[in-house]
């Protein structure tokens, strides 16, 4: 898909630049050195590969990174509970009509109820404050599952491919944000650490599921949806505001 092929090329703000080596422990460090290499010419091939220099971790995050790191993962915690909501007010009646979807249903359902409990954790380890809409999402995010659901199976499909345009296009800014992030410490001989390169690999796989089920919904006949112009243009408004006010509430 196009969408999908948008998201494959990808590209985020910089932390404070090492300090600067004063002459004399520019020399202490020579020394060192010097001894460090006496030390190693006696010791076997094999042991000095395990001694080879590795790029540090970024020391510090800045202000603005910090706040970018906690809106984006309060965002994402938002997001995914809408999504297990969706999904568990629409089953009832897309499977009592189609059955043949019950399976599907319960993937993507599984899915997002795994990515959900991931950003639960992440808040929870960062000790991030879920967002203060928490009870008006739970309760718009059941209402607009059940009203799609019961409108039939192109409405659920329809809904199911607005949100996850919205959230697929969310998490990519979140992925090039964080890639700059790692190009930028790179260039000064640091790594984003395991922290925030395990963050990034669970953004990218969470991305590519919430794809996944973009296509799963526009293969169950989403674009048939009547009117399918209004309830896409609709819910992806929804989707926006809800993740603007998540950032900052």
């Amino acid at each position: 898909m196009a969408l999908r092929s948008a998201y494959s090329a990808l590209g985020g703000p910089s932390l404070p630049l090492k300090a600067r080596t004063t002459p004399l422990a520019f020399q202490l460090q020579s020394r060192s050195r010097n001894v460090s290499s006496r030390a190693l010419s006696s010791t076997p091939k094999a042991s000095q590969a395990h001694t080879a220099p590795t790029d540090p971790p970024l020391q510090s995050l800045t202000k603005e990174q910090k706040q970018f790191l906690e809106s984006a993962l309060r965002v994402n915690h938002a997001g995914e509970l809408a999504a297990t909501l969706i999904y568990t007010s629409q089953t009832p009646p897309i499977v009592k009509a189609h059955p043949h979807l019950r399976p599907l249903m319960k993937h993507m359902y599984d899915q997002e109820a795994g990515h959900f409990k991931t950003f639960n954790h992440l808040l929870a380890k960062h000790r991030i404050r879920p967002t203060a809409m928490y009870p008006v999402w739970h309760a718009a995010a059941s209402f607009l599952g059940w009203s799609t659901g019961v409108m039939g199976r192109e409405a659920a499909m329809a809904c199911t491919e607005a949100v996850e345009t919205e959230i697929g296009e969310h998490y990519n800014n979140q992925v090039r944000e964080l890639l700059k992030w790692d190009e930028e410490a790179k260039a000064r001989g640091e790594t984003l650490g395991e922290d925030l390169e395990a963050l990034m690999t669970d953004i990218r796989r969470i991305r590519d599921e919430e794809l996944e089920h973009l296509d799963h919904a526009v293969e169950e006949d989403a674009k048939m949806a009547k009117p399918y112009e209004v309830l896409n243009g609709v819910i992806r408004a929804g989707c926006r505001g809800a993740i603007w006010v998540s950032e900052r509430v």
